[in-house]
């Protein structure tokens, strides 16, 4: 869930920590990336003719073709991405998890009902509603992501809050989620819509931390009080409290010990009020320390992603050759420093020396291959040739 009307509070109450922007203009950044969500995205998302892609074995591999697709994006963007695996859900979780299995109680009646009635938006919309990621899935994704020369760390908790850590300690640019409670979690800069699909057209809308307390005049224990009471995973929250009143309680009493105690008749907190715990939760989350994390942007294994995703998972050989081809040329762009200080971010463009560049390495790519598979004969040299060598 994140935190509650979070994005519209902001917009409210601290429009001048919110930007929008193209993708193009992160070119050059390292972003932290929320890979579980994204995960979870590209399963309900990616179908063919409204199934999930699936392998030769019947196995879904729709979660393969959004990371590796998206990724080259991001890559081509410029973009160096760094993705963030969940860990185990903290205990405070449960409260939240438990609701989570409630509505997938009444999603998977619903879809019976829905298949008795043969109603097939309302089954599809339940079987998203009951779609869960599995830990080979996860396990897929990092074996694709280390044949891509990607950098990826599985967070021994909640992937908002590495990520967050990540960017604190200055290892990336920014958390990408939609979660908001990255946030809260102290992220410096968060972006919004970085993975949606190129089909959408949507730009990246950055949400600025130290911008958004300055104008709402909070320190960050304040800000994470006023998320408590809009509602978070970690405890239910005050009854008959909305984004206004919420904001207005803490400007006059600046914690929520001293909300409680001045509390109007007609807000009711709930039995336990874990308040206390959840902000020390998220004030003090279980990451692993940045500096202690190293990461790098290795060298694309070519033959690893062939096996892995033509071999393994069935995907078309010609296209994953053409998409390789991309991503060789993608990472010189990733290298490249970032120069914006002293002048305006230019669009990176295909020009037509980065497309001779996509070309031969398609064409290097798909001879090794026929090499590998013995369809290439060796040439007899031409004079030209012996003459050289002597």
């Amino acid at each position: 869930m994140g935190i509650k009307g979070l994005s519209k509070a902001v917009q409210d109450l601290a429009p001048s920590g919110i930007k929008t922007y193209a993708l193009k203009n992160l070119f050059g950044r390292s972003v932290a990336i929320d890979a579980s969500m994204c995960l979870y995205q590209f399963i309900i998302a990616i179908r063919k003719d409204g199934h999930f892609l699936t392998s030769p074995d019947g196995e879904t591999t729709s979660h393969i073709a959004g990371f590796f697709y998206r990724t080259i994006r991001l890559m081509e963007a410029g973009i160096r991405p760094v993705y963030v695996f969940d860990g185990k859900p903290p205990t405070l979780k449960s409260y939240e998890l438990d609701k989570r299995t409630e509505r997938r109680d009444a999603a998977e009646l619903r879809l019976k009902e829905a298949t008795d009635a043969g109603d097939e938006e309302a089954i599809e919309k339940n079987q998203k509603m009951l779609t869960r990621v599995t830990k080979e899935q996860n396990e897929d994704c990092k074996k694709l992501l280390t044949f891509m020369g990607v950098p990826f760390v599985t967070a021994p908790c909640e992937a908002e809050a590495q990520c967050a850590e990540l960017c604190k300690k200055g290892k990336v640019f920014a958390t990408a989620t939609e979660d908001m409670d990255a946030l809260t979690f102290g992220t410096n800069i968060l972006l919004r819509h970085l993975m949606a699909p190129e089909a959408q057209k949507v730009d990246i809308t950055e949400f600025d931390m130290p911008k958004i307390l300055k104008e709402i005049d909070f320190t960050m224990t304040e800000f994470i009080d006023f998320c408590i009471l809009l509602g978070c995973d970690y405890t239910a929250s005050i009854k008959n409290v909305g984004p206004k009143r919420a904001f207005e309680l803490i400007k006059a009493h600046s914690s929520i010990e001293n909300i409680l105690e001045n509390l109007e008749a007609k807000m009711i907190p709930p039995e336990n009020f874990l308040f206390k715990e959840a902000r020390e939760l998220f004030l003090n989350p279980d990451v692993t320390d940045a500096e202690e994390i190293e990461l790098k942007w290795n060298e694309v294994d070519i033959p690893g992603i062939i096996n892995f995703l033509c071999s393994e998972k069935g995907f078309d050989e010609a296209r994953i050759t053409k998409s390789l081809g991309r991503i060789k040329a993608a990472k010189s762009l990733g290298s490249q420093v970032r120069i914006d200080q002293y002048f305006k971010v230019k669009s990176v463009v295909a020009t037509e020396k980065t497309q001779k560049k996509i070309k031969e390495e398609e064409d290097r790519i798909n001879a090794k291959l026929k090499l590998k598979k013995g369809k290439i004969e060796k040439k007899p040299r031409t004079p030209a040739a012996k003459k050289c060598k002597k």
